[in-house]
């Protein structure tokens, strides 16, 4: 039975994200850093026939993801798919252009890209051996087109993005399929303010559903639309 792991699992996209997979019959890793949270999420899956066990990491700390990335191949085998989104929107990535620092801007390279980079590099060689994988990398569309207030977390995005994009290219003539997909909607059952574009979290699982069956495109831009 092939596996999902999900890096930044959580009652909205991550939790979706298991359940669509589930039901095409994957098992699922799911990594967070809270151990409560993920084994509710475990018993809720649990509770739809899903399969799923979670694994407590902070996305950056690039030693846990990796600790944890193994933990998961130990309990399930190979990792057919890694599908990465950390939440890292808050109030500390609410940051001006003109004050962006090493200092403000570390948490989030840390967390977006060294975790990234950490938890590829985890499964990577395993896909490339067997010749079969996918890779999903989540970000927001200010990683293409930022947005002023989020200087910080839009730097870190982009470099995010130039990975999964350059990975994409360097695997293009192999089975081993690496895509970004960019977010610019809200993500929940309603809109987070009038007039503004969401989806429902199963909604952009089954976007995530159909861009690993059809695997042809680098990147998925999910808008309102």
């Amino acid at each position: 039975m092939p596996t999902i792991a999900i890096v930044g699992a959580g009652r909205g996209l991550g939790l979706a994200l298991a359940r669509k997979f589930g039901q095409n019959g994957y098992r699922a890793a799911l990594i967070a850093r809270n151990r409560e949270k993920l084994d509710a999420l475990v018993a809720e899956l649990a509770d739809a026939g899903i399969e799923a066990a979670g694994f407590v990491a902070d996305a950056g700390d690039p030693d846990a993801v990796a600790s944890a990335l193994e933990s998961a191949r130990e309990r399930f085998g190979f990792i057919d798919v890694l599908e990465f989104s950390p939440h890292a929107g808050n109030a500390e990535s609410m940051v001006d252009p003109l004050d962006v620092t090493v200092e403000t801007l570390r948490p989030a390279i840390d967390t977006l890209l060294f975790g990234a980079v950490a938890a590829v590099q985890a499964v990577l060689p395993a896909m490339r051996h067997k010749g079969v994988g996918t890779v999903l990398l989540t970000a927001g569309t200010g990683s293409i087109d930022p947005v002023p207030y989020f200087g910080t977390l839009n730097t870190a995005q982009a470099a995010t993005r130039n990975l999964a994009l350059n990975l994409h290219h360097r695997l293009a003539d192999t089975d081993v399929y690496v895509a970004h997909i960019a977010i610019g909607v809200g993500i929940g059952d309603s809109a987070p303010a009038p007039g503004y574009p969401f989806k429902t979290p199963a909604q952009i699982a089954n976007l995530y559903w159909d861009l690993h069956a059809a695997r042809d495109v680098p990147e998925l831009i999910v808008t309102g639309q």
